[in-house]
């Protein structure tokens, strides 16, 4: 591209003329224009060609074009932009006493590069319309020692509880972030479902979409449009036919993930009126809040070694535990990772196969226990 020196009689004084260089020939015109000159709008483009101020040779011309070396383009000055008007710094109001103290009483790790909060249900991970309270409103209490604010690196629904990672500065969060997209971190959550899956260490792989109509607010399984989501589940004890106590763990990130895959095959997280309707909700004193909990987080430390935390359930959690008759014995199974590079068959074998020895081990220490106690039964 050269620039002539030439003006027009008549031509507004800052009125540009280009002579196309050889690189450019048999290229349209509107491509020129993002060769040479990036800072020009498509639209902007157009609207010189439709009021006849875009000519070449001359000539009026039109973005499709073809132009030929040696041509000479004549461009409209520049427009100037609009002065932007400085946002006023949004800033957050101080807390108070006792938010400080509810904000640190959810701490259940904290190290150098992060925090680990057990985040209660009911309290959103972020603000959002007619959401004021939320965890990242309260993450100025958790500065501690260091000298900038905290940064959430993942989110919780607002109704689910549990294991929630904070970053305590910049470099810890671009590690986190690169765990979670490289999927290397493993979170593990544990659910009540209704029913009892007819296979007990499973793999969801459901593609999932977000729901016309409902704004982003609720998500469906969309085999055509979804986004690729995979869940693994595995039966920790069972209460008759009616329940399930299970170990949930999400391959992918999708928003809802665990509530729809659950609900796709037939046995909603209980408490989930959202997605499993009024069969969502059990009888018999079971709390009707939704029984979704993360229980553990393990990432790589951007210091080296591994961060790997435990989360205690909220109370009604705890409580339709006891309630089932279920034994926390069994709970925290073994995290293991699956590779999808496996073929599916593989996959289901080595799943299968690892369901078979957990079993065997259980009723080993089983009959271990009822051997040294006398054999007491349990429903």
């Amino acid at each position: 591209m050269s620039e002539t020196g030439v003006r027009e009689t008549g031509v507004a004084r800052d009125v540009r003329q280009f002579i196309v260089a050889p690189d450019d020939d048999g290229i349209r015109l509107d491509r020129w224009f993002k060769r040479n000159l990036p800072d020009v709008a498509f639209s902007l483009v157009s609207r010189w060609a439709r009021t006849g101020q875009l000519r070449v040779d001359g000539k009026r011309a039109t973005p499709g074009d073809r132009i030929e070396a040696g041509q000479v383009l004549r461009v409209p000055p520049a427009e100037p932009k609009p002065a932007e008007t400085a946002r006023p710094k949004r800033v957050r109001p101080p807390l108070d006493a006792d938010q400080v103290d509810y904000a640190r009483s959810m701490v259940i790790h904290r190290d150098k590069a992060a925090i680990v909060l057990n985040k209660p249900p009911g309290l959103a991970t972020q603000g959002g319309t007619k959401t004021h309270e939320h965890v990242d409103g309260l993450l100025d209490a958790l500065t501690f020692e260091a000298e900038g604010r905290p940064k959430l690196v993942h989110r919780l629904d607002k109704d689910t509880s549990g294991a929630l990672l904070v970053a305590r500065n910049a470099r810890a969060a671009a590690a986190f972030a690169k765990s979670f997209s490289s999927r290397t971190a493993r979170k593990i959550y544990w659910a009540l479902i209704v029913g009892v899956p007819s296979v007990e260490d499973g793999m969801i792989e459901l593609p999932i979409a977000k729901q016309p109509g409902t704004g982003g607010e609720k998500m469906q399984v969309d085999e055509k449009a979804g986004s690729p989501a995979r869940t693994r589940y595995r039966v920790i004890e069972r209460a008759g036919n009616r329940a399930a106590w299970v170990e949930l763990q999400p391959f992918t990130g999708r928003t809802h993930q665990l509530r729809v895959h659950m609900a796709a095959i037939g046995h909603p997280i209980v408490g989930d009126g959202k997605y499993g309707g009024q069969d969502a909700f059990l009888t018999g004193g079971v709390s009707r809040k939704m029984h979704l909990h993360a229980r553990r987080i393990r990432i790589d430390h951007p210091d080296g070694g591994m961060i790997d935390v435990t989360a205690d359930p909220p109370a009604h959690f705890a409580e339709s535990i006891e309630l089932l008759a279920f034994d926390p014995d069994l709970a925290d199974l073994p995290i293991e990772d699956v590779k999808f590079s496996e073929t599916p068959e593989g996959k289901r074998r080595a799943i299968s196969a690892a369901a078979k020895a957990r079993r065997k081990e259980r009723k080993g220490e089983r009959r271990g226990r009822g051997s040294g106690s006398g054999g007491s039964a349990r429903r």
